[in-house]
């Protein structure tokens, strides 16, 4: 119904992780950056924490992509929901081996093993990105702890970039809280984030980027909390509504309206919570390491 009233060629609000839809707002931006460094800093572990919503699994995907064009070969991987004995199986399924090396009846850590050592040779680093660490099997928190601690040569290019929400960093063993070179605390939008996805976004899909009214976008910003997901979802149902009242801009009382029919109680709107960790938030001058390591 949005899709045919506004004449756009697709929904622009569409979640995903392509790189055609992602939205590179400030705090997703900082997020790379500081992958980028632990790269370039041979370090072996980093976290990325946020609450559910605010785009953790888009910055795990675009980081395949910026770290593959750097070199690296990276495997990615969703450890939610998965069985004991499943994750390394898993991984094993998300890295380029030969075939023969695949069918070898060695133990699955072995073949990890074999493949880390072939990457050491060739100079390149092995990058295992794991997203919904607060859902992590045990098992699978042991395994990456051990990655990133262990001494042999084969681990020593490697980075574990490990995903999960505030409260799942209590499930983690202390190998993996402790070792991390840098804990990415994933903000959400800002409201000039929130302005730039919505004018992307409408542009992207042929409508006018300015279909949201700048009070419309403040107040869109404020009930969502800035909430990569929650903005996504009140934006849709703002384009529906003022369809059908025939509306041809969105105004604040339109999306403060859908927001009340979100949340019947009444509610106001969520505050974003800052940044907490003892690393900086985004926006509080970490990207001098990034301007250091151009």
């Amino acid at each position: 119904m949005v899709r045919d009233g506004w004449q756009f060629t697709a929904p622009p609000f569409a979640g995903g992780t392509e790189p055609a839809v992602f939205h590179p707002g400030a705090p997703q931006d900082e997020a790379l950056a500081r992958l980028e460094w632990l790269l370039a800093e041979r370090q072996r572990l980093g976290l990325v924490v946020g609450e559910d919503g605010v785009g953790k699994s888009a910055v795990l995907a675009m980081a395949r992509r910026r770290l593959g064009g750097l070199g690296c070969e990276v495997a990615l991987l969703s450890l939610g929901g998965l069985g004991d004995d499943d994750w390394l199986d898993l991984l094993l399924d998300r890295l380029p081996l030969e075939p023969e090396a695949r069918a070898e009846p060695s133990r699955p850590w072995r073949k990890l093993e074999d493949r880390l050592h072939e990457n050491l040779l060739m100079e390149r680093t092995t990058v295992i990105a794991c997203d919904d660490g607060e859902r992590a099997p045990t098992a699978a928190l042991e395994g990456l702890a051990r990655l990133v601690t262990a001494a042999e040569p084969c681990f020593g290019r490697v980075l574990v970039v490990l995903a999960t929400t505030p409260a799942g960093l209590e499930r983690l063993p202390p190998a993996l809280r402790h070792r991390a070179a840098v804990r990415i605390e994933l903000a959400p939008w800002d409201e000039a984030d929130v302005a730039a996805f919505l004018a992307g976004a409408l542009t992207r899909v042929g409508g006018d980027p300015a279909i949201f009214s700048p009070a419309a976008v403040a107040t869109l910003a404020r009930f969502t909390g800035g909430v990569p997901g929650t903005v996504r979802r009140v934006a849709s149902l703002a384009l529906v509504a003022a369809d059908a009242e025939g509306a041809d801009r969105i105004a604040a009382a339109t999306v403060e309206r859908v927001w009340r029919e979100l949340v019947p109680d009444g509610a106001d709107a969520p505050r974003a919570t800052d940044a907490g960790g003892g690393d900086p938030a985004p926006g509080s001058g970490f990207r001098v390491v990034r301007r250091l390591g151009d």
